[in-house]
């Protein structure tokens, strides 16, 4: 044992037959290991399962064989179930929860120790049938039923509070009368543990639309129970309830940015005070890969799988920040009243005087804490954060957007890992034909060759809409009624009335024709449906994460010979996106219609081809 994670062997047999627990034991414990400066571990590469052996083995407290073992994943919080049929594949859990596989490998490490009294835990605030459901869809039944270990719910949901050893059983505190949770309760099984036990927490590393991410701290909140109302693990909510009446006001268009901040820092305060009670012995997360974007809708991948793992979850928390690619930011900052980061990492460091500035790192994914990144976020509150955006941007000339296309020629292979486009700037928007923010997020990038111009979508936020039985080889009139995206090109700069008006579907389907208007005053679109972009594209798509990726090549005549270096095109770029209720039509420069008109040429970006 180090001194970071002092252990405490007394008290096991009063823990499960008591009605109500001192808490000034296990504050007095965690106050002083929460402010130790103890090491991370980082670990990069390999599954899931090896990642979680491997960090097990690597930052877990050593314990006696005998010691029992409660194992606490990620397992609830996400919007609800989704039939993959309806949702491309997406079951609603997957890239939300700690990955079953990452548990699995934790379980193995321990039994390498010599460790045979093992459960893995999760409280989350559904019915008891609905938990069935939860494990037998996530693969946790399972997996723990293959590894020989219970799984039990930590609620008091009529089954796991009464039946077996009790483990939902709802254990009272005293000690709380000062703090932001006066009626804090504890899991019967979560007591034990703390009280004679090692206690591992084993989150999911993922964006939070609300606690900005979600790890070690915001973890704790599957422990929650309050004694406010009866069943008292069905009382979470009130950890955030202030959010209630903010949703009330955003539904009238009522609310203020002031309430929200303040409804997270008072949560960030109730959960930091649940951490100081509960802390586990370590906090081992999952990020294979980690998830930026909201942790619920959209579902980001990090570039690389990683693990950390370590005795401070604050400071595990810290270095996940960073890695994940929320840590000092100023454009989060601008939207959160002064926050950098989350300000549950804030809250957390302040009370147990946490150095946050220079956190030690080991481990062979030691490097990834040192390539500091921003990632894609999307808030509750209605604001999105693009990848690698920081200071604001400065407009274009007169407020238009502009898009850069660098010189080389990618493989369109629908893969989006070519050299070239890494080279190639990434334009983003989430904002609506009115320039409304929807947190439904389109990546774009161009390049050029004396071939062809080349583009690359990135679509997240995904939802079915794509009439699939139709043939991708022939092409699609009315492309425009499904999802797809839409790219509008002018080859004369001095004719932005005519341009090339190219749609493109997520499965390969397409349509492209050319577009003009006559007339001054009274304005008449034409169009020729004979003309042809000389389109080459590949797509691939992610039903876990809701995303997909277009690459063409536009190979048209009068378009290759618009293309050359310092050339300003003027262009747009569209998406339309679900079904008809609600349905989106994005752009990148909105023209800010009252309904959705994507042919305004006065409204269009411009796209600069560089040397």
């Amino acid at each position: 044992m180090s001194a970071a994670s002092v252990h405490d062997d007394g008290g096991g047999a009063k823990v499960a037959e008591a009605e109500k627990i001192d808490v000034a034991r296990w504050r007095a414990r965690n106050r002083a290991r929460l402010h130790a400066p103890v090491p991370v571990t980082v670990l990069e590469g390999g599954s899931a399962r090896e990642l979680g052996e491997r960090i097990c083995q690597a930052a877990a407290p050593m314990r006696p064989p005998e010691t029992p073992v409660l194992l606490k994943p990620n397992l609830g919080g996400f919007d609800w179930f989704k039939d993959p049929k309806k949702s491309g594949g997406d079951d609603g859990l997957r890239g939300r929860i700690t990955d079953p596989e990452f548990v699995r490998g934790v379980i193995r490490c321990l039994r390498g120790r010599g460790h045979t009294r093992i459960t893995v835990a999760e409280g989350w605030g559904a019915t008891h049938a609905d938990w069935e459901r939860l494990i037998d869809v996530s693969g946790y039944k399972k997996m723990t039923d293959e590894e020989h270990v219970p799984l039990v719910a930590m609620d008091d949901d009529g089954v796991f509070d009464v039946e077996g050893s009790q483990p939902g059983k709802a254990i009272g505190l005293t000690g709380m009368e000062n703090t932001h949770v006066p009626t804090l309760m504890v899991p019967k099984i979560l007591a034990e543990h703390l009280d004679h036990g090692l206690f591992l927490s084993l989150p999911k590393i993922k964006a939070h639309r609300f606690a900005v991410f979600s790890m070690g701290i915001k973890c704790m909140q599957g422990t929650v129970m309050l004694s406010d109302k009866a069943p008292v693990f069905r009382q979470k909510w009130r950890m955030h309830r202030e959010l209630n009446p903010w949703l009330e006001a955003k539904k009238r268009g009522t609310e203020t940015r002031e309430a929200y901040v303040s409804a997270l820092e008072t949560f960030a305060e109730r959960i930091t005070d649940v951490l100081e009670i509960e802390a586990p012995d370590a906090v081992l997360a999952e990020g294979a890969p980690a998830m930026a974007g909201d942790g619920f809708q959209t579902l980001v991948p990090s570039p690389k799988s990683f693990a950390i793992g370590g005795e401070n979850p604050i400071l595990v928390d810290r270095v996940g920040a960073q890695l994940l690619g929320f840590w000092d930011r100023a454009d989060l900052a601008r939207e959160l009243g002064g926050h950098r980061t989350s300000p549950l990492l804030e809250v957390a460091a302040k009370k147990f005087d946490v150095d946050l500035a220079s956190p030690a790192v080991k481990g062979d994914g030691a490097a990834l804490f040192s390539a500091a990144r921003k990632a894609p976020f999307s808030a509750m509150a209605g604001f999105t954060l693009a990848e690698d955006a920081d200071e604001a941007k400065p407009e274009a000339p007169e407020g238009k957007p502009e898009a850069h296309a660098v010189q080389g020629t990618p493989v369109i292979d629908g893969k989006l890992d070519d050299a070239i486009w890494k080279q190639a700037p990434e334009v983003s928007f989430d904002t609506d034909y009115s320039g409304a923010s929807t947190g439904v997020v389109t990546r774009v990038r161009f390049a050029w060759s004396n071939e062809a111009l080349y583009a690359a979508y990135r679509l997240e936020s995904m939802e079915p809409n794509t009439d699939t039985s139709r043939p991708i080889e022939v092409e699609r009139e009315g492309l425009y009624q499904e999802n797809c995206v839409e790219l509008f090109l002018a080859p004369d700069p001095k004719n932005p009335r005519r341009y090339a008006e190219i749609e493109l579907g997520p499965h390969g389907h397409y349509f492209d024709i050319l577009t003009w208007t006559e007339g001054e005053k009274k304005q008449t679109r034409k169009w020729d449906t004979k003309w042809s972009g000389n389109l080459r594209m590949a797509t691939s798509r992610d039903p876990v994460i809701k995303s997909a990726i277009i690459e063409v090549a536009i190979a048209a005549p009068e378009i290759v010979a618009a293309l050359s270096a310092g050339a300003r095109l003027p262009l747009g770029i569209f998406r339309m996106e679900g079904k008809e209720k609600p349905r989106r039509y994005l752009a990148f420069s909105p023209a800010r219609t009252k309904t959705p008109n994507f042919h305004v040429p006065e409204a269009f970006g411009t796209l600069v081809i560089d040397p």
